[in-house]
């Protein structure tokens, strides 16, 4: 048959058309025939687990703001896919995944690899989910899928597609349609909040992880800028959407009811930006909001609109509400702006053996390149990110937007093989505990394969500390399984192909730290260290 003139050949071309020609994936028997005769021009990013495929696809999503195509394996590989599925669903990552099926004329009697309720399994945590019921409704499916995740909230979408339709005939081309990725806010409802912003006497800013993702970053800033006023980083953001080092930044609101409310307190407004109210992480009770203050929020998400507890909240995409209302609002040359937030930035006397995480990261403060992107996954040691790796520019901070560890080790994966495929090079730098590597630690594999500079300094304090935080804050003492012993990682990281070292100084580190970021091989350094225990 002449190329285009079967389902295969038609989606492809859609795919093409669509500029979705990287592929991420675990192949299974029933993607094969998908796979089969895998064009030149199409580039496939094996993963070794699809939990890992799925982590690798959202930070590419993520980094070139473009949908990004998955292909995983029937039940079983959508089922190990699920973990990071859930990230990718809280972070608005706009992923396309499809899965084998089982042959149509064998569904009927349930064939071994059959995916039992297709369309179930991957929910709640993808917008939409479809088995198309015929063979040359593929390519219809595909194109309402792009829709489906990049339109507001963006977000993952799910496709199972039998093994027997990539043959069936079709007269192509298929439809190509243009989709709209943002939605404008209301006008009028935009000009209330606008008028009482100006009115504010303390207003504070709470800027979230969608405003970078929406390319937000400078009207944050102008805004701020604008009213003077303190900004906030919300609870546990996966991307930072302001700078940390700016006079206006405040820090992170904490993780709690209590921590929020006592961080807020003396502000007369809260305007939150691109974030829920609020992403609580412990139960200490505590107000939702001081006495005395109102809140405004901004989101594009109906769901988070709806979930917050306070306050009025305005739909629509966060980085025009916010360019909308910088031109709207009054100037706050009458206020007093806060007071640079100082750092305490504290290490011990003299070198520690093992180092402690301050340590750490003062040396990695001290090492990395300006332009530098951190993909962070260490729980216990976030407060000390906070201090001593701030954020200075957009698109360069990034984790799991879901709570759940294995992430970021892949993450930095799909980091690096966006930035390659935009043609731009920065350094990645993966900070991940000893235990949350080890979830996901086939994903080097994969950056050694397409050779990738990505330094991952890993902290092995032998334990999971932020879990005896929780025992002792929750008075569970005697939890068992919190400990890590016997891992040799850097062992681990030379099986798959990377650079493996360990160091025990912050001058070594320091100094592996230059080198991994001028070779073009992955390298992934063990750093000794002493547990942290997590401020919650």
């Amino acid at each position: 048959m002449a190329h285009g003139s079967t389902v295969h050949g038609v989606t492809y071309d859609l795919l093409r058309a669509l500029g979705m020609t990287t592929v991420f994936g675990n192949p299974g028997s029933t993607e094969e025939p998908f796979l089969r005769n895998f064009p030149a021009d199409f580039t496939y990013v094996l993963g070794l687990q699809e939990a890992s495929v799925i982590a690798m696809a959202d930070a590419f999503a993520q980094v070139t703001r473009r949908p990004a195509l998955v292909n995983l394996h029937s039940s079983a590989g959508v089922g190990n896919a699920v973990g990071n599925l859930v990230t990718a669903y809280h972070g608005h990552t706009p992923l396309i995944v499809t899965s084998g099926q089982q042959h149509r004329k064998m569904l009927v009697g349930e064939p071994y690899l059959a995916n039992r309720d297709a369309t179930t399994l991957p929910m709640p945590w993808v917008k939409w989910a479809y088995e198309p019921v015929r063979a040359e409704d593929v390519p219809a499916a595909l194109m309402r899928a792009y829709a489906m995740a990049v339109q507001p909230p963006a977000g993952p979408v799910y496709l199972s597609i039998p093994l027997d339709d990539w043959n069936v005939p079709l007269a192509g081309p298929a439809v190509l349609r243009g989709v709209s990725a943002a939605v404008a806010p209301d006008a009028e409802r935009l000009r209330g909040f606008a008028q009482r912003i100006s009115a504010s006497l303390r207003p504070a800013l709470v800027i979230g992880p969608d405003v970078d993702r929406r390319g937000g970053w400078h009207a944050a800033v102008a805004l701020a800028e604008k009213l003077q006023a303190a900004v906030y980083g919300p609870p546990l953001p996966d991307r930072i959407s302001f700078p940390e080092e700016h006079p206006l930044y405040q820090g992170p609101l904490g993780l709690s009811q209590k921590a929020v409310s006592e961080r807020l307190a003396g502000h007369d407004l809260v305007v939150v930006a691109g974030a829920e109210v609020f992403r609580y992480y412990p139960y200490v009770a505590g107000d939702v909001l001081p006495a005395g203050a109102e809140l405004l929020q901004l989101t594009d998400d109906p769901a988070v609109a709806a979930s917050a507890r306070v306050g009025d909240s305005l739909l629509g995409d966060p980085r025009i509400a916010l360019e909308l209302l910088t031109e709207q609002v009054a100037e706050g040359s009458r206020r007093t702006p806060p007071r640079p937030l100082p750092r305490a930035r504290t290490l011990p006397d003299g070198p520690s053996r093992p180092l402690t995480a301050a340590e750490v990261h003062a040396a990695l403060h001290a090492a990395r390149p300006a332009d530098a992107v951190i993909v962070y996954e260490s729980t216990s040691t976030m407060a000390l990110r906070d201090e001593w790796l701030p954020t200075a520019g957009p698109d360069s901070f990034f984790a799991t937007a879901s709570g759940g560890i294995g992430w970021a080790v892949p993450a930095a994966v799909g980091v690096a093989l966006g930035d390659r495929a935009r043609g731009r090079r920065r350094p990645v730098i993966g900070v991940i505990g000893d235990g949350s590597f080890q979830y996901s630690v086939q994903a080097v594999w994969t950056a050694a394969q397409h050779a990738l500079p990505i330094a991952y300094v890993v902290l092995r304090n032998r334990e999971y500390s932020v879990l005896k935080s929780f025992a002792e804050l929750e008075n569970t003492p005697g939890v068992p399984g919190l400990d890590l012993p016997g891992l040799d990682i850097a062992s681990l990281a030379r099986g798959f192909g990377c650079r493996g070292v360990q160091v025990d100084t912050t001058d070594e580190l320091e100094k592996e730290l230059t080198v991994a970021l001028t070779t073009d091989t992955p390298t992934v350094i063990v750093v000794e260290t002493r547990p942290q225990h997590a401020d919650l």
